[in-house]
């Protein structure tokens, strides 16, 4: 029964960044965003390299919890771009602030489900074996 919540979490997940990176590629390309954007948001990346690199990271991102590979390294790289997120609607557009906690919920579920695959990050002492 856990692992169905925790597979629910993962698709949930994958679908809010897989469809935030397309929709931020609608941006880029100059189309209509087809979900709701924070103006703040598109005013702060631009249209340059930050907007694409971090929607490619999204997408890429979204893919894989979707597919389940690299499930681990995907929530490692989500992280950073969650907490850039949640400080960004706590700090300076709240219009979709639910949306950032929710975000930070999933995340932490995962990471949390799959925290025996971090165990060896936080060894102080490390076995270099070659």
């Amino acid at each position: 029964m856990k692992m169905k919540w925790f597979r629910v979490c993962e698709i949930l997940l994958g679908i809010i960044f897989l469809g935030a990176g397309i929709n931020g590629y609608l941006v880029l390309f100059g189309f209509e965003p087809v979900m709701p954007t924070s103006p703040q948001a598109m005013e702060f990346l631009g249209t340059g390299y930050l907007l694409s690199l971090e929607k490619t990271t999204e997408i890429i991102c979204g893919l894989l919890l979707l597919i389940r590979r690299f499930i681990p390294l995907t929530l490692l790289v989500l992280g950073g771009l969650i907490v850039n997120i949640l400080a960004f609607h706590i700090f300076v557009d709240h219009t979709l602030l639910p949306l950032a906690i929710l975000l930070v919920l999933l995340e932490i579920l995962l990471l949390w489900g799959y925290r025996n695959n971090f165990k060896t990050l936080f060894q102080s002492k490390n076995d270099l074996s070659l």
